[in-house]
């Protein structure tokens, strides 16, 4: 006897500002899209980053659902959370929004509308997932990691163990809705930082953008908001793609085509104590496999030197100390990170690498000696950097 079940699932994804401001419809009519005769209980978790950041946001939420009492109803004052990877360490955080959801009587058709970077949206999404079996969740991101890619995914989770998302689930989250205002507050670091999953994706899926990202390199270091809601706009558009066409999209393979660089960006994450945004990991992670790619034979030396000038020019550090850190038994700590990356899975270990500037591939082994090779080339290429920096600004003091 089998039972076979399909489901479909559809979110939409806007791109809006100010999107609580009273005028703008886009979240009154995102929260009614499948039922317009009706008052729709919502609850809200903030990021207490991005609360901090924008003082009216509160007061704003309360305005928007009093001009529009008619279709919206706030169950609560909204819950902060704190905002970075430490919310994903901790899963109290987690309970504490089960809780609420019992408190306040929150149910399936009522909305848990979460505001934050990609850790609490991550954080958040669980809960809402583990609670009554799904609640509808509104993910509102507020960075640019978070807006470009992981938001308009369909998984969450937490860690545990010391294990990157150790638990979680896959739940498509019944909205997106990109702010670009949440993004003039972040640090410089933290815009930097989240656009490493769109040369990511370029890197695998679209040599054109990657062209477009690298002939706007300059304007891309400062922070430009003109090319960086294009960078976001087209970064998320590759990514649901993916996840709409890929036949895949909650991984019931081995494979995690998307995933360039983040076999090794996790466990940096890990061994670094979270002194590296996610961000940071991946452009590390994605310039240790552009080396490996290389002495592999499959990516020539000079597409692999446009892609780490690319990076070094928008400021991303590619190398740390950890990245030659050793067990008690002497092994190589940040290649337990291909076993936690298999593990994760189960069956064939799959890295993504690159054959091409837009061409990724898939492998099924990665070589340790090559792997040692690539980490200490990425030692000495950033020694040579610094020294050549040193000497040029040495050179500007003295002239």
């Amino acid at each position: 006897m089998e039972q076979r079940i399909c489901v479909n699932f559809a979110f939409p994804v806007h791109f809006t500002q100010d999107l609580f401001a009273e005028r703008n419809p886009v979240f009154v009519e995102t929260v009614s899209r499948l039922e317009r005769d009706k008052r729709h209980r919502v609850v809200f978790v903030i990021d207490d980053n991005v609360a901090a950041a924008h003082p009216g946001l509160i007061p704003s939420i309360n305005r928007y659902f009093t001009a529009h009492a008619e279709g919206l109803e706030l169950i609560a004052p909204p819950t902060l959370v704190p905002g970075g990877e430490g919310v994903k360490n901790d899963i109290a955080h987690v309970l504490g929004l089960v809780e609420l959801v019992h408190r306040h009587g929150v149910d399936r058709h009522s909305f848990m509308a979460i505001v934050g970077g990609g850790a609490v949206l991550d954080m958040a999404c669980f809960a809402a997932a583990i609670a009554h079996r799904g609640i509808r969740a509104i993910r509102i991101p507020t960075t640019v990691l978070a807006q470009d890619d992981s938001a308009v995914g369909v998984k969450n989770a937490i860690n545990l163990f010391g294990k990157k998302n150790f638990i979680g689930t896959f739940l498509p989250p019944f909205a997106v809705l990109n702010d670009s205002n949440f993004l003039t507050t972040l640090s410089h670091r933290d815009k930097i930082a989240g656009m490493a999953e769109a040369i990511k994706v370029a890197l695998i899926r679209d040599r054109t953008f990657f062209q477009y990202l690298e002939a706007n390199r300059a304007r891309m270091a400062q922070a430009d908001m003109e090319v960086l809601t294009h960078l976001i706009r087209r970064s998320a558009e590759i990514h649901m793609n993916h996840i709409r066409t890929s036949g895949d999209p909650f991984e019931f393979g081995s494979a995690r085509p998307l995933d360039f660089g983040h076999w090794a960006a996790h466990k940096m994450e890990s061994l670094t104590q979270n002194r590296l945004r996610h961000g940071e990991a991946v452009a590390l992670g994605m310039a240790m496999d552009t080396r490996y790619s290389v002495k592999a034979g499959l990516l020539s030396p000079n597409q692999s030197e446009r892609i780490i000038s690319l990076l070094q020019t928008l400021g991303f550090r590619l190398w740390e100390d950890e990245l030659l850190s050793r067990d008690e038994m002497g092994n190589l700590e940040v290649l337990q990170g291909l076993r936690e990356f298999r593990e994760h899975l189960g069956g064939t270990l799959h890295i993504t690498l690159l054959r091409d500037i837009g061409d990724g591939v898939e492998v099924n082994e990665m070589d340790e000696a090559l792997v040692l090779e690539s980490i200490h080339w990425l030692r000495d290429r950033y020694e040579r950097h610094a020294q050549g920096t040193g000497a040029r600004a040495a050179t500007m003091v003295s002239g």
